[in-house]
C-alpha cells in the first residue's frame, strides 16, 4: 500500500522557459531517431490517448454545443486495423499505456474488437474514459478483451442538474454503469468531475462524500478552454486549490507520495482512510513540465499537446503506402516539436481549433 505523506497540494511550474515563466531551456540537439521518444526539454513520452470518434450522444456545456456542430464522415475515421497499427509502432517506439477517448468512445460500434487488437500488444495499461450512458450492456464483454480500467465522467450527484449540465443523458443510468464497471473489475475507478462556477461547485463535498462511501477515487478537474462554442472564461473554473480547502475543512486530506510525477491529477487520500480524490488542476497549476502524453485524433492526426494546433496527419502516410518507419518518424517529429508548456496563462493565448471532442480527452 502506497505511504501517504503529510504535505499541501504542491504548485507546479509552468516550465514557458523564454516564452514566460520557470523552465528548462530547450537542448539544441537534433531530433533522436532512435531511443524513447524525448522532446526538446527532455521529457520522455510513454503515454498515448487515441480517440476513436469525434462523435458523442450527450452534449455538455463545456464540451460541445447543444446543436450545429459538424462530425467527421466515417471515411475520414482511422479504421481498427489503422489504429492497431499505429498503435504497434507506438509501443515500439516506448509507448507503455494507451487511453480510448472521443467523443464518447462507445458510441463506435465493436469497439471490444479495438480493445481485444490493441490488448494483444502488451501495453502495461490499457484503459478508456466514457461518459458512462452506454456501458452497462458491454463492461463485461469490454474487460474479457483486455480493457483494465475506466473513467467515467459524471458533473452532478443531482438528476435535475445533471441532465441540465449534459444537456441529455440519465444520472442513474451512469451511475448503474460504475456498478457494472466495478462488477466487471474495470478498477480501479475513477469519476472525473468537470467544474463550473455557479453551476456545481456546491457539490464538492456531496463528491467527496460520495467518494469516501464508494471507495471510487473521484478526480476535479478544472474547466479548460476547449469547449467548441469559444464561450469559455476564468470565472467559470474553480480552482484546484479552493477544492482542496473545502474538502479539506470537512475532512483532513493527506497527498499521497505517488501524486508527484507525470500523472495529471494530484492525489490526496483522506486522513481517515475512507477514500481517495485528485484535482486536475490544468489551468491553475499546469503540469506541462512533467507531461508524458500524446494524441491521436480520430481522423488520424498526431497532437503533442491538447492546446497547440500543432497536427501531423498518419492517417494520409497509411493510407498511401507509409512504412512503419516513417510512421515512427512521424511520431519523433510530433513529441519533438512540442512546446515547454500550453501557455493557457500567457498574453496572446489562443484557444486550438479544434474542441475537446474533435481532439480527444
Amino acid at each position: 500500500m502506497t505511504e501517504p505523506v503529510p504535505v499541501r497540494l504542491s504548485v507546479r511550474p509552468h516550465p514557458r522557459g523564454a516564452a514566460g515563466g520557470a523552465g528548462g531551456a530547450a537542448s539544441s540537439a537534433v531530433m533522436p531517431l532512435e531511443g524513447p521518444l524525448v522532446d526538446r526539454y527532455g521529457r520522455v513520452h510513454n503515454d498515448l490517448r487515441i480517440s476513436v470518434t469525434d462523435r458523442c450522444n450527450l452534449r455538455c456545456v463545456y464540451c460541445m454545443p447543444e446543436e450545429g456542430l459538424s462530425f467527421l464522415p466515417q471515411r475520414d475515421l482511422l479504421t481498427f486495423e489503422e489504429i492497431v497499427r499505429l498503435a504497434r509502432v507506438a509501443r515500439g517506439l516506448g509507448i507503455t499505456a494507451v487511453r480510448l477517448t472521443g467523443g464518447e468512445p462507445l458510441v463506435r460500434k465493436g469497439l471490444a474488437d479495438l480493445v481485444g487488437g490493441l490488448a494483444e500488444l502488451g501495453f502495461d495499461d490499457l484503459a478508456m474514459t466514457t461518459n458512462g450512458t452506454e456501458l452497462a450492456p458491454v463492461a463485461s464483454k469490454l474487460a474479457a478483451a483486455g480493457l483494465r480500467r475506466v473513467n467515467i465522467s459524471c458533473d452532478s450527484l443531482d438528476p435535475e442538474r445533471f441532465a441540465a449540465i449534459r444537456r441529455r443523458g440519465d444520472l442513474t443510468v451512469v451511475l448503474q454503469a460504475m456498478d457494472a464497471a466495478e462488477a466487471a473489475g474495470l478498477t480501479p475507478l475513477k469519476v472525473n468531475v468537470v467544474l463550473l462556477r455557479g453551476q456545481n461547485d456546491d457539490e464538492i463535498l456531496d463528491f467527496a462524500a460520495f467518494a469516501r462511501r464508494t471507495g471510487r477515487i473521484v478526480r476535479f478537474i478544472e474547466f479548460m478552454p476547449l469547449d467548441a462554442e469559444g464561450k469559455w472564461e476564468r470565472a467559470q473554473l474553480v480552482p484546484g486549490r479552493e477544492v482542496f480547502d473545502r474538502i479539506a475543512a470537512v475532512w483532513p486530506l493527506v497527498a499521497l507520495s505517488q501524486s508527484s510525477g507525470s500523472a495529471p491529477a494530484e492525489r490526496f487520500v483522506f486522513a481517515d482512510g475512507e477514500g481517495e480524490i485528485g484535482l486536475i488542476s490544468s489551468v491553475t497549476e499546469p503540469f506541462c513540465g512533467t507531461c508524458d502524453r500524446l494524441r491521436l485524433t480520430a481522423d488520424g492526426g498526431l497532437r503533442n499537446c491538447l492546446f497547440s494546433d500543432d497536427e501531423r496527419t498518419v492517417r494520409d502516410l497509411l493510407r498511401h503506402g507509409g512504412t512503419d518507419a516513417e510512421v515512427a518518424r512521424h511520431f519523433r517529429e510530433s513529441v519533438w516539436a512540442k512546446f515547454p508548456g500550453h501557455g493557457i496563462n500567457e498574453p496572446g493565448f489562443l484557444s486550438p481549433a479544434r474542441s475537446m471532442s474533435m481532439i480527444g480527452g
